[in-house]
């Protein structure tokens, strides 16, 4: 198992940052390098890295797949940094206030330990986040185009 860091680079809300994942893999050990250095066999979505890693950001797995990370799941950036999105709206809401209404939108997140979900105004997540208000539409010769709304 690799270990990432759960604390740069990661849009954080409440508790994830602290409970969020510490270890990717399991990776094949191709060889020893020296006494404290291992290169390890990784796949081609961290082509971008280093294969050679010292035994303190290493852990030893014994395969469970309860451990297991896939790593299609979990989104990396550059130095080994967790970096959690949106995947898709789930529902949209009018918040009403006094004199005005907001619209808000729930949004589930990839995370790995369960289902999570937040709301919040669609202003943000549009901004941050367009590719949610993207929707597909058959044309009348059966081409997909994308539509934001």
């Amino acid at each position: 198992m690799l270990k990432v860091s759960p604390w740069r680079g990661v849009i954080r809300f409440g508790k994830h940052g602290k409970l969020s994942p510490r270890f990717i893999g399991p990776f094949k050990v191709i060889e020893r390098i020296r006494l404290g250095a291992y290169k390890l066999e990784l796949p081609d979505k961290l082509r971008g890295i280093h294969d050679t890693f010292h035994v303190s950001n290493l852990k030893r797995c014994f395969v469970n797949d309860d451990v297991v990370i896939p790593l299609d799941e979990v989104q990396l950036d550059d130095k080994l940094h967790f970096v959690k999105e949106p995947v898709e709206i789930m529902d949209r809401e009018v918040k009403r206030l006094k004199q005005s209404r907001i619209l808000i939108v729930k949004v589930r997140w990839n995370s790995r330990h369960r289902l999570e979900f937040t709301w919040g105004r669609v202003e943000f997540f549009r901004s941050k986040y367009p590719y949610l208000f993207a929707r597909r539409r058959v044309t009348r010769q059966g081409k997909r185009r994308d539509v934001t709304s």
